[in-house]
């Protein structure tokens, strides 16, 4: 019987773990790949408070090992199911064994959604980026490229705007799903050419991004921009289904639950980019996973 089994190990996990550890609580890990999640595959980190420049791959291990340190136990098992039993008693059902915990935190992270084309994820870090605000300050001056319609791609196209020196944005339809306001203010930007009904249909480049293909929906017309890197921003994935019998999912799939990281089932919390919110940053992450930890020793406790 362990007092918090926690169901991935990236940022907001490996945090609740931390956090849990040093309350004195007994803590297992469960990870379906690798720890670290999807700050891994950033090459240099600058927006995280008291760190000025980290790489994704060294800050979630300086987090595994810190966690590890503390007494945390991790294993590298693919989480199928999660069982309320009532207060203090859920079991955590694996693809290779069974667990019994008191308190359970969700911290399953989200997918960002691909294009699906060849060379996408052997780019990444090479050209290829999920994240504006991550990767962005790395191509100052160059030409970058947007694409998607919500507002994560109208905002990432306005943040690149500050740093580079030409930004397409590139949407599949000839309307923004993105709010208007955003739309309006990015027709205003001089380095920026709005590039629609076309889809990315080929990434250019051998080892690195130095290109990309671009093809009219409407008349099939091909047209290559000379980018040295292509922010995809057409939304995340959840991977939640697996516990849609223990909490609420919205129709997004993420887990339903506000800043406290409570989903409404006692014993089960969320914490990182499973959960609904608004700000998917790695600060955030690591926040939730402070306040999941202490909001389950204290449901524990109690």
């Amino acid at each position: 019987m362990y007092d918090i089994v926690i169901v991935g190990a990236g940022t907001a996990g490996l945090t609740a773990a931390i956090y849990a550890l040093r309350a004195g609580k007994t803590v297992l890990v469960l990870e379906a790949k690798s720890y670290g999640g999807q700050i891994i595959n950033t090459p240099d980190i600058e927006n995280y408070p008291g760190i000025k420049h980290i790489s994704g791959f060294d800050f979630a291990t300086d987090l595994y090992n810190q966690a590890k340190a503390l007494g945390a136990e991790i294993k590298y098992e693919k989480v199928l199911s999660v069982a309320d039993g009532g207060h203090n008693q859920k079991t955590v059902l694996t693809a290779k064994n069974s667990y019994a915990c008191k308190a359970v935190i969700l911290a399953t992270g989200a997918k960002n959604r691909p294009l699906g084309l060849e060379k996408e994820e052997s780019m990444v870090g090479a050209g290829v980026s999920y994240c504006a605000t991550c990767d962005g300050a790395f191509f100052k001056g160059k030409e970058v490229a947007v694409v998607g319609g919500g507002n994560t791609a109208v905002e990432d196209a306005m943040f690149l705007s500050n740093y580079c020196s030409k930004v397409y944005l590139i949407h599949r339809r000839d309307s923004f799903r993105g709010e208007e306001k955003g739309v309006e203010a990015l027709r205003k930007k001089e380095n920026v050419v709005f590039i629609l009904n076309a889809n990315v249909t080929a990434l250019l480049g051998k080892y690195k991004l130095e290109g990309i293909e671009v093809t009219n929906k409407l008349d099939g017309s091909v047209q290559v921009l000379p980018v040295a890197g292509v922010f995809i921003a057409v939304g995340q994935m959840p991977e939640n289904s697996a516990f849609a019998d223990v909490v609420t999912l919205d129709k997004a799939g993420y887990i339903t639950a506000k800043e406290d990281c409570l989903t409404g089932t006692e014993g089960v919390f969320t914490a990182g980019d499973c959960r609904t919110k608004a700000v998917r940053q790695l600060m955030t992450a690591a926040a939730d996973g402070a306040v999941a930890a202490l909001a389950a020793c204290s449901c524990i406790d109690g």
